[in-house]
């Protein structure tokens, strides 16, 4: 009987209302998620697993008889000995453990069929799990390439399970699975055909299993695979300088700086149309609704809070196209394994980079990438440290008081005011280093996780994949910070708003609000590090988004301006003349290391299950904070800076 014939064998159990129901099981890197959006599209929806903080992928696809298949898209894992969230999440559904998700009707083991020999563990291991099983060779063409010869047939006789091809970064790269799936009777469903692979499914030492599976894969791989004499000449040129210790180290500060600079400068035209359209979105409301609580919770309150956080999405996008394509390409696994040794120094491994790299645009992305770390210590340690790195939102705040502080001078080569902007993004770095250092001496583990991962093969991005992705991180960024940015700003509104200033009042209307009152009641706190009520004042809506503090500031001093960059210039010179040096170098330390972002702790809440690490990280920040503007102010004061 033939694995064609095995695979449509009753297995008692029919379709949900004539869905076939199938997931896509396979290692990291081997083009599973690509061949998920080549066969799903946009028809894609993304959230979390029910109590964890795992992205769950699912779509639809239609054959071309018009059949509608349910695809999920697991997690990457190497193993269903689970370490990391995402392989358990992997390892209770096909398993039947998860208590939310049923186990699929189908199982696609997709593979890269360039590296079929370390894809076919996970093959085997899912095969004694009892489900109707089929094999993709994903990668083909690259493998046809590369003179790979695969015996189809073959390889169907050893695993008892039809075997398909695709080319997931291709269009129709699926047409032979949509083909097969068009054919599939899915009553008649049945798992693999045994293959005699008890002497690895037998209860036993670990060890001696994992060593039977792998003489199990080179046995496969020897009668299946026809390997020719691999051309890695390329890889290893372009390696010998990627993974260089000084050659490496400058190609990747250098691409760093490239994807800084495009964060920074690429996304302004972006970031200024979406500001104009919110300005203008907010005055068309409020010359449309009469003047009231109504018309000022709509312009004031929800369309602002909106732009606050719309206004940074060009900047997250851009960002992660960086990664994305640096992820696809093969870079970013080479970048994490170059800096393994250095981040090992503070408890840390390679994998902790791509996390604190993605936090420097916004803190919210880094923490949801810190999923892919296996080690819960270094998970969290990264998740700690991660608001250390100079997101994008303190920049506002850092370039008002650099240009009102800082004079316009050359030191050499470089200019005084971007040395000063260095300094901070160095001291951010060092700071988080400094913390993670201080969580390896205090904690239990006995250093950094090893790090083991697969450096695949150099590729040019697919443009579709990074499209789809793209898309899929627009949406969750706005679905999960979007609501809380939003429903923050209505409660600053309110407080910024009420009680409305006596009959008479000289001063600005917030300093009767109760948000003026809770700075009045933060000025004797905040005194000894050289903060007045003013900024009081403007670090409490500041909370919500630290850019924020720039318009409070504006609102203090009853400025009256068209734009925030037009409120920037008029309020420079203010501060200038208002605050000593002494207390704008203790508001540049306050901004390196406070948590002034509400929703950063909500991402930390919700990837850490619980108010734990959210409360224990906001006071470690605020001490720090607290600490390093009480020693900046008292030091410059001593210099002669007050």
């Amino acid at each position: 009987m033939s694995a064609q014939e095995q695979v449509l064998q009753p297995l008692g159990r029919s379709a949900d209302a004539g869905v076939l129901r199938l997931a896509l099981l396979g290692n990291p890197n081997c083009g599973k998620t690509a061949l998920f959006n080549l066969l799903t599209g946009a028809r894609q929806k993304v959230a979390n697993y029910a109590g964890v903080t795992v992205e769950r992928k699912e779509g639809w696809l239609s054959t071309g008889s018009g059949r509608r298949v349910r695809v999920l898209d697991l997690p990457g894992t190497y193993s269903l000995h689970a370490h990391s969230e995402d392989e358990r999440i992997t390892r209770d559904i096909v398993s039947g453990r998860h208590a939310s998700e049923a186990p699929p009707e189908l199982l696609v083991c997709v593979t890269d069929a360039t590296h079929l020999r370390l894809n076919l563990r996970l093959v085997l291991e899912a095969r004694q799990l009892g489900l109707p099983m089929v094999l993709v060779l994903n990668m083909s063409d690259m493998a046809q390439r590369q003179g790979i010869e695969i015996d189809r047939q073959a390889l169907e006789r050893e695993l008892g399970m039809p075997v398909l091809a695709s080319v997931g970064v291709r269009e129709g790269g699926a047409g032979e699975i949509l083909a097969w799936l068009d054919a599939l009777d899915p009553g008649r469903l049945a798992p693999p055909a045994p293959a005699g692979d008890k002497t690895y499914a037998q209860d036993g030492d670990a060890r001696a299993q994992v060593m039977a599976l792998h003489q199990k894969v080179a046995a496969i791989v020897s009668r299946c695979v026809n390997e020719p004499q691999v051309d890695t000449r390329r890889d290893d040129r372009i390696d010998a300088v990627v993974l260089h210790p000084l050659w490496g180290m400058l190609l990747l500060a250098a691409t760093l700086l490239l994807m800084f600079q495009a964060v920074f400068s690429w996304a302004e035209p972006l970031m200024e149309g979406i500001e104009g359209g919110m300005s203008q979105l907010s005055a068309l409301v409020a010359r449309s609704l009469p003047e009231g609580m109504l018309g000022s919770l709509i312009a004031d309150g929800m369309i602002a809070g909106a732009g606050s956080v719309l206004v940074f999405l060009p900047q997250i996008l851009i960002l992660f196209l960086f990664i994305l394509a640096l992820e696809d390409s093969g870079y970013l696994p080479r970048a994490a394994f170059l800096l393994d040794r250095l981040m090992g120094r503070v408890g840390l491994s390679g994998r902790s980079f791509i996390p604190l790299l993605s936090s420097f645009a916004c803190a919210i992305p880094g923490i949801m990438a810190t999923r892919s770390i296996t080690s819960w210590r270094d998970r969290l340690v990264t998740i700690m440290i991660a608001p250390l790195m100079t997101c994008s939102a303190r920049l506002p705040v850092y370039t008002l008081i650099i240009a009102a502080f800082v004079p316009r001078q050359d030191v050499g080569w470089f200019n005084l005011q971007g040395l000063v902007m260095f300094g901070l993004y160095a001291g951010g770095i060092l700071s988080a280093l400094a913390v993670a250092g201080v969580a390896k001496l205090m904690g239990r583990s006995a250093g950094p996780t090893p790090l083991l991962m697969e450096l695949p093969t150099y590729r040019w991005p697919s443009p579709r994949s990074l499209a789809l992705g793209l898309w899929e991180r627009a949406l969750i960024f706005l679905r999960r910070v979007g609501g809380i940015i939003l429903a923050v700003s209505i409660v600053l509104w309110f407080l910024a708003t009420y009680p409305a200033p006596p009959d008479g009042a000289t001063e600005a209307a917030i300093r009767y609000s109760f948000a003026g009152r809770i700075g009045n009641w933060l000025e004797p706190l905040l005194a000894p590090i050289g903060f007045n009520w003013q900024i009081a004042i403007a670090l409490v809506p500041g909370m919500a988004a630290r850019e924020v503090a720039v318009s409070a500031l504006g609102t203090v001093y009853a400025l009256s301006a068209a734009s925030e960059e037009a409120m920037a210039e008029q309020l420079g010179p203010l501060i200038a003349n208002s605050w000593s040096l002494a207390t704008a170098l203790s508001l540049l330390a306050w901004f390196v290391f406070a948590p002034q972002c509400i929703s950063t702790l909500a991402a930390v809440k919700r990837e850490t299950n619980g108010w734990r690490y959210p409360l224990l990280m906001t006071a470690y920040l605020f001490g720090l904070a607290y600490l390093a503007s009480f020693i900046t102010y008292r030091v410059a004061l001593a210099l002669g800076a007050g």
